[in-house]
C-alpha cells in the first residue's frame, strides 16, 4: 500500500512554548529550530520535529485517573533508567508516585504535566 504521507512531528499545547522547548531540547539534545511567542520547535537531523503551541487555558492531563486520560505520551529511550530519571528531574520533570513497571519504564511528567516514559534502549 502506498502511504499518503509520513509523520513529520508532534505538537504539544502548553502555557510557555519557549520553556517547554528548552526542557525537551535539554532532554533529547535536539536543537531549538524555531521560536515565536506562540510556537517553538525542536528537530532531529531526520527532519522530525516536536513543537510546542501556546494554550492560555492549558490544563495538564492527570494520570492515573479513571476520569481523565493522559491523551498521549512520549517514549524516550535511555541507557540507564535511574540516571535518566535523575537528569530529567533536575530539568524540571516529576516522577509519578505510581510506577507500574519501574524496572522497565519510568512514568514522568514534563514541567507542565505532559506524561512521558523513560524506557531502556533495546
Amino acid at each position: 500500500m502506498e502511504p499518503i504521507g509520513e509523520l513529520s512531528g508532534f505538537a504539544l499545547e502548553c502555557p510557555d512554548p519557549a520553556a517547554l522547548a528548552t526542557f525537551y531540547s535539554e532532554v533529547t539534545g535536539w536543537p531549538v529550530i524555531y521560536t515565536s511567542p506562540d510556537w517553538c520547535s525542536i528537530e532531529t537531523r531526520e527532519d522530525f520535529h516536536l513543537s510546542f503551541q501556546r494554550s492560555t487555558d492549558y490544563v495538564p492531563p492527570r494520570w492515573p485517573d479513571p476520569h481523565s486520560s493522559m491523551q498521549f505520551h512520549l517514549h524516550l529511550r535511555v541507557d540507564d533508567l535511574d540516571r535518566a530519571q535523575a537528569a530529567v528531574i533536575a530539568l524540571g520533570a516529576t516522577a509519578f508516585p505510581d510506577q507500574p513497571r519501574a524496572q522497565t519504564a519510568r512514568v514522568m511528567a514534563d514541567p507542565v504535566g505532559h506524561v512521558f516514559c523513560l524506557v531502556p534502549r533495546k
